[in-house]
């Protein structure tokens, strides 16, 4: 297996650890800058970040990198990574970072890359990059010394993003008359969610914007619905949207403060869509997470769910290939190709409030369309990530449960792209039978892999 840096959204770890070492991440500007470099004109590119402390760290140390190399710099402080996938096609940059751990605690941090289009970097390109990275021999290219890189703060970028954002949702419609409990995860989009939501007219009842650095995802966000189904219910909200820590997914509690995840909300986008002949060839893009009842919901229409490994960028890949315009995952990433090129949380959720008012439903009722199979998912800790195929006692395992659940459930295990950790999932028609074989099957990992 080629020695990768890079995950299923880019590099991450700790911080002050490797990866997530100050050097590395100078020796990835240098590598980034190295491969994008192509001729002699001026080359840029875009990096953003979300609020963690750590981010001046990563920061500048890969400005310092990409100016060496002979990149112009754009700097734009915190702000989601589909702005930033938005500012690098729209700026006409080579190329776009964002410097962010997602949903995960401060003490982690990431740096992920866009090409011109905005779009994840391809794995052969990682590749190349890696391989620059990891060789401690690797005679950088450097440019003269009048042809280096300068660095520049872009001062209005928050506005860019906000336009944009606002021109997804009909110009002849407002929010007037809704009430949205907005939870930013003291992350990313803490100032421009609040501000896009407010101008189309929405009373927005704002948690999570008051990061300190240390405090984005804890106890708040995606991650933790309930703290806006208590704040829906006690508010008596028409909705509450809760992102994550770079803003790029997206859970939904409705009215009565019951949460949706990201399935549900796509099984409401896909039959809006269905319903206007504009779901090209049918087809909802997403992974093997998804639950069993969007595939039998697709069917049951006349679409189809394509499924692809777990991890938004793939999702945005197989859409590219089938040319399918949504897509997304139960963890709440959703692409609205037509609007972006990766998953955005404050775009789904003006979506999903543009269904509510055409259709003059609740959230609930929207909602109601598609009922979830049971589902259990328990994440174990690892030291080693063999394919389970490989190990004699978790294929018979994995083998005992499919045969006991026969065609009415499915088994899937998998091992985290960014941590230690390997995910075992099962659902099925009986809520015990399918925590009774999880329960089983996490308890084999276990010990397997302990």
């Amino acid at each position: 297996m080629h020695n990768r840096l890079f995950g299923t959204d880019g590099m991450r770890g700790r911080v002050n650890k490797y990866p997530m070492l100050p050097e590395m991440a100078l020796r990835l500007g240098l590598a980034a800058g190295s491969h994008f470099r192509t001729g002699k004109r001026r080359h840029r590119v875009v990096i953003g970040k979300d609020t963690r402390l750590s981010g001046y760290i990563y920061e500048n140390a890969l400005t310092s990198g990409l100016c060496a190399s002979g990149i112009d710099v754009f700097l734009v402080g915190p702000l989601p990574t589909p702005a930033i996938a938005f500012l690098t096609r729209n700026m006409r940059a080579d190329f776009g970072i964002v410097i962010s751990a997602s949903h995960n605690p401060f003490h982690d941090n990431g740096i992920k890359f866009f090409d011109s289009r905005g779009f994840k970097l391809q794995d052969k390109v990682e590749d190349t990059i890696s391989d620059m990275v990891l060789d401690p021999d690797w005679q950088w290219d450097y440019p003269d010394p009048d042809k280096v890189g300068r660095s520049f703060r872009i001062a209005d970028a928050p506005g860019r993003y906000i336009v944009s954002i606002k021109n997804t949702f009909p110009a002849s419609m407002t929010l007037d008359g809704i009430r949205v409990v907005l939870d930013c995860a003291n992350g990313a989009n803490y100032k421009v969610a609040p501000m896009a939501l407010k101008e189309l007219g929405a009373e927005v009842i704002s948690l999570g914007v008051e990061p300190d650095g240390l405090n984005i995802n804890h106890q708040v966000g995606s991650l933790h619905p309930d703290v806006v189904a208590a704040k829906v219910r006690e508010t008596r909200a028409d909705i509450g949207l809760a992102l994550d820590g770079d803003a790029d997914r997206l859970i939904v509690v409705d009215e009565h403060g019951n949460t949706l995840d990201g399935d549900q909300i796509m099984a409401i986008c896909a039959l809006d869509l269905m319903e206007k002949d504009k779901l090209s060839h049918g087809l909802l893009v997403s992974t093997v997470m998804s639950n069993m009842a969007l595939e039998v919901f697709m069917r049951e229409r006349g679409g189809r769910l394509l499924r692809t490994q777990v991890g938004d960028r793939y999702v945005v890949e197989a859409m590219r290939e089938h040319g399918a315009v949504l897509g997304g995952e139960q963890s709440g990433h959703l692409v609205f190709m037509e609007y972006g090129t990766t998953g955005d949380g404050l775009l789904a959720g003006l979506q999903l409030l543009r269904i509510m008012r055409e259709k003059d439903k609740p959230v609930s009722e929207l909602a109601d369309l598609l009922r979830l199979y049971p589902q259990t998912l328990i994440n174990v800790k690892v030291k080693n990530k063999p394919p389970f195929d490989e190990v004699p006692l978790i294929a018979e395992a994995v083998q005992s449960a499919e045969q006991e659940l026969q065609t009415r459930g499915r088994v899937l295990l998998r091992y985290s792209g960014t941590e230690q950790l390997a995910r075992v999932m099962v659902e099925g028609e009986d809520d015990a039978q399918v925590e009774r074989i999880a329960a089983m099957l996490a308890e084999t990992v276990t010990q397997a892999l302990r």
